[in-house]
């Protein structure tokens, strides 16, 4: 878009980037509040700044996924052989400082589902704050899928990127769809979905038509999300 823009007088945006726009901006002008983000997936390191700027937005923050073990190790908690960014550590603390300061409330999981080996065969099972040597966590537990749809239950705006599990496998999915399921059923509330994953999790399990809006903009959603102009979108406002 930025290209073409410098080659033409008049240059507009298309019904699905305006409605890209329209959805992501308001998220991140003048959300309703409670606004309520879930942020997943597997890596601290490709959300840091998204959640950092959402701190000076957002009410709660729900981590869940792979990433959300960083976060538990940097609460001094035990993640056995689940992922860990050992060099995200200190950033975690950080993140979780700034929430504090800033009132905003981060939930992370209280529960896990785990397993020893990650496959669609694999054996699983349920463990608490701590996961025990040799247990990997792939998906969050009953008790967490409960308190984060407590919280959910009473946000008006919801963002969402990134699974809070292995959701492409039946028996880490749980958390996933049930909180894809929860956030379908509510009313009166604006639901935005982060693309990606996140896209493929709700229509895997036959909700996608039930969100507000589901973002096509990939990385570039991200990237509006942390605050960043993005060239197309600046080339649009410049004409």
């Amino acid at each position: 878009t930025a290209i073409i823009c410098n080659y033409v007088d008049i240059c507009v945006a298309g019904f699905l980037m305006e409605k890209e726009i329209e959805y992501l901006g308001q998220a991140v002008a003048d959300p309703e509040k409670p606004f309520v983000a879930i942020i997943g997936g597997a890596k601290v390191s490709g959300k840091l700044e998204v959640i950092t700027n959402l701190i000076d937005k957002v009410d709660t923050i729900l981590i869940g996924g792979g990433m959300a073990y960083t976060f538990l190790k940097a609460q001094g908690k035990q993640i056995g052989n689940s992922k860990l960014e050992d060099d995200k550590i200190d950033l975690a603390k950080d993140i979780l400082k700034q929430a504090r300061e800033k009132g905003v409330e981060i939930l992370l999981p209280v529960d896990h589902i785990i397993t020893q080996q990650i496959s669609p065969d694999a054996q699983t099972q349920q463990a608490g704050e701590n996961i025990p040597e040799g247990w990997i966590g792939v998906d969050i537990g009953p008790v967490t899928i409960e308190k984060f749809k407590s919280c959910l239950a009473r946000a008006k705006t919801i963002f969402w990127n990134g699974p809070v599990g292995i959701f492409e496998i039946d028996v880490m999915a749980k958390g996933t769809k049930e909180i894809a399921g929860f956030i379908a059923d509510l009313t009166d509330t604006v639901s935005i979905i982060g693309g990606g994953d996140t896209a493929s999790a709700v229509a895997k399990f036959g909700v996608a038509d039930k969100m507000s809006h589901i973002s096509t903009g990939g990385g570039a959603s991200l990237e509006f999300m942390e605050g960043k102009e993005l060239p197309g979108v600046a080339a649009l406002n410049d004409k």
